[in-house]
């Protein structure tokens, strides 16, 4: 019998049950104990759950373990939620907690006969891992401070809902090809990046004040590498439709033989952007107007943080940084704690691994601000604390190469300490193997887990890539630089670029990586 291709068993994985279905055999499983069958670990995915690298457990220790991932709709936690987020990672995950680049947050060490009970109080405070993850819509990303930002340019709360009330259990959307990204903007900053997202609608005002939605598609990152194609505004009345539609043509000819080739990207290189615009405009029943250059906020500039006046009245936003997405599940009850106290109304997640606090009493802010500092939150950010990311490591994943999280936090405490002054927004991230998930591709500085040689030993370490950046269609990936380091060499190689950078003539800090590099690549080549 001829051995299944990769592609070839995850269809047929799919076919033979629906991921959505993979709930009660879940329920099975932790109720009877016993071998998983490996079609429904796959399943498993379906409801946020991936298998966890066996690199922190004892050789004693047989037990199977699991990455649990909550999908948070529009990013959103309460006060209640946070506590017993954080309740569930101290009973169930170790204490553990990530924050992901899809405004979700994902827990380790958890058992199969621990999950109903983690449904079910997830359940009963309006939380789901349903659809976390799997060949399916994954969590919907928006601005963190949607409706409550003087400077935004259109409200799209309700788009989001509906979007989500599309997809969310739809068995219509649950078998599609591969995962299926999407973003929404209403944001002056368009903070969602939609320029790497597989489907995005980023608002634009044009010269009369009329407000539009871009239409991009087809971005994506790690071996899916590419800029998202603008392919017209819409109205805002039109944006559910064109979605429905363009996911119903992915999931219809979308590649499904090659898993490497089934993003909605490759499917759009495939056709050509004419022959896609006419499917979406005709299946859709929507004229797209034709798009011309439009303005985006450049990379940089993107975040939210610090202390600025909320919409409502007497009420401000808080946007604090996490060190590479990190949060204990003490941090996470204290954090609940500190919302009840000071009376905020919650706070939402930013797809860049941070949170915004909404709607806290301004009279009552510094105090707010103080406390949240003392439990280890970083509201008045450094450059270096506010944009490096890390990718959840060895410690957890199997696909890991190198470990990232606490390198990350090490590598920023050391950047603190010898540039405290230094305040050009530069980015890092820190990701353990070749794939993507905290975006080194599109940073100034991105370390991509490897082996790397040292003498006759063969190390865990970093090739470095340099210069990515996001601006519309002034967009570029990184690009290779040959260099490779080893985990204690990430931080001083910042620390003497930036040195070198301070010293030079360079406008900004990803150019003269750009420069740097490209000028060295080929001098190389041609020496």
């Amino acid at each position: 019998m001829a051995t299944e291709s990769k592609a070839e068993r995850v269809e047929r994985i799919k076919n033979e049950k629906d991921g959505l279905d993979v709930l009660e055999s879940i329920r099975e499983y932790a109720l009877n104990g016993g071998e998983i069958h490996p079609d429904d670990i796959d399943r498993f995915k379906w409801y946020g759950l991936y298998t966890q690298n066996k690199n922190l457990q004892g050789s004693d220790d047989e037990s199977l373990y699991f990455m649990l991932r909550v999908k948070l709709e529009g990013g959103y936690i309460t006060p209640k939620q946070a506590k017993v987020l954080g309740e569930l990672s101290i009973k169930y995950g170790r204490n553990t907690g990530d924050v992901t680049t899809r405004q979700d947050i994902q827990f380790h060490w958890i058992r199969v006969a621990d999950l109903p009970a983690i449904f079910d109080a997830l359940a009963d405070v309006g939380l789901s891992t349903l659809e976390a993850a799997g060949d399916c819509p994954r969590n919907i990303i928006c601005c963190p401070i949607n409706g409550m930002d003087h400077d935004q340019i259109d409200d799209v709360r309700d788009i989001v809902s509906a979007l989500n009330e599309l997809y969310r259990g739809n068995r219509t959307f649950s078998n599609l090809p591969r995962k299926f990204k999407i973003g929404v903007s209403g944001c002056a900053k368009h903070c969602t990046h939609h320029e790497v997202q597989d489907l995005g609608f980023s608002a634009v005002k044009n010269s009369i004040g009329q407000i539009h939605f871009c239409v991009s598609v087809g971005g994506g990152q790690a071996s899916n590498r590419r800029i998202a194609t603008p392919i017209g505004y819409i109205n805002r009345s039109n944006i559910v439709k064109i979605a429905e539609v363009i996911t119903l043509l992915y999931r219809d000819f979308g590649c499904r033989s090659n898993r490497s080739k089934a993003r909605l990207g490759h499917l759009v290189e495939t056709w050509g952007v004419k022959h896609f615009i006419s499917e979406v405009e005709e299946r859709a029943g929507v004229k797209l107007e034709r798009f011309n250059a439009q303005t985006f906020t450049p990379y940089p500039r993107r975040g939210h943080f610090g202390v600025s006046a909320a919409k409502k009245e007497g009420y401000s936003l808080i946007g604090c940084a996490l060190t590479g997405g990190r949060i204990s599940g003490e941090m996470l009850v204290k954090l609940g704690g500190i919302l009840e106290f000071y009376k905020a109304e919650g706070l939402t997640l930013t797809a860049a691994q941070n949170f915004v606090i909404l709607n806290a009493p301004t009279d009552l802010t510094e105090a707010m601000v103080q406390s949240l500092e003392g439990v280890g939150f970083h509201p008045r950010p450094s450059v270096f604390e506010a944009r490096t990311l890390a990718c959840t490591g060895l410690d957890f994943c199997k696909f890991a190469v190198s470990e990232t999280k606490a390198l990350a936090i090490e590598t920023v405490e050391y950047l603190k300490t010898r540039f405290p002054d230094f305040t050009e927004p530069v980015s890092i991230s820190i990701n353990g193997c070749p794939n993507s998930c905290a975006h080194p591709h599109i940073v100034d500085m991105g370390f991509v887990g490897t082996i790397i040689k040292q003498g006759d030993d063969r190390l865990k370490g970093f090739d470095l890539i340099v210069g990515g950046y996001l601006e519309g269609e002034k967009s570029r990936f990184a690009i290779k630089t040959g260099v490779k380091v080893a985990p204690e060499e990430v931080a001083p190689l910042i620390e003497s670029l930036i040195f070198d950078y301070e010293k030079s003539l360079s406008a900004d800090f990803g150019n003269y990586l750009l420069e740097k590099y490209h000028n060295e690549s080929t001098f190389s080549t041609s020496s």
